[in-house]
């Protein structure tokens, strides 16, 4: 059986969902983003128990089979964005639909219909909050940073970034109180 977790965007949200399931006795096989696999089925006051617990830490199960969908193609997205040391260098759409196993028209409409965004526009927030993150990191060039997260030109990163946030990216560098936005709550 697997459990579907909103909002579980990083190691240390998989570190939370580990250590509640432990609390509660709950054997599981693998912890992913957004995903756990258990061994045996939990019963249903473990649930409620689990449920609970998760709320207490901005977290939450998942029962229907849509925001199950939508949680994996933010999950995916997640992952490919912040996790990976490189962006895949195929389409979005195909790198998505291959994850998941589902027509990318199928997703993107069910995605749009319940998020009220795109799934691209929802990859175009994520890739900003990186680089936000790579600039304050301050280790790679702009120039490595847009080729890390396939942008085709510095340029094309420097448009979109002060499309999202307002500001040019020499502002943003500039500026001495950095806004960075947590990955659960990009829209």
């Amino acid at each position: 059986m697997v459990l579907h977790i909103k909002h579980m965007v990083s190691n240390r949200c998989k570190m939370a969902v580990k250590r509640e399931l432990d609390k509660i006795g709950l054997s599981y096989r693998k912890i992913d983003l957004g995903e756990v696999e258990m061994q045996i089925s939990p019963t249903p006051r473990q649930c409620e128990l689990l449920r609970c617990a998760l709320l207490a830490s901005g977290l939450e199960l998942i029962a229907d089979k849509k925001s199950m969908l939508i949680e994996k193609i933010k999950n995916i997205i997640i992952d490919m964005v912040h996790h990976t040391s490189e962006m895949p260098k195929i389409k979005n759409s195909n790198y998505i639909s291959d994850k998941i196993h589902y027509d990318y028209t199928y997703l993107a409409n069910i995605f749009s219909r319940e998020t009220g965004t795109t799934i691209e526009h929802y990859i175009i927030r994520h890739k900003i909050e990186r680089v936000k993150e790579l600039i304050i990191d301050n280790e790679l060039s702009l120039t490595k940073i847009s080729f890390l997260l396939n942008y085709s030109s510095v340029a094309h990163l420097s448009r979109q970034f002060k499309q999202i946030t307002g500001l040019t990216v020499s502002r943003y560098k500039d500026a001495t109180t950095i806004s960075r936005i947590p990955l659960e709550n990009i829209d």
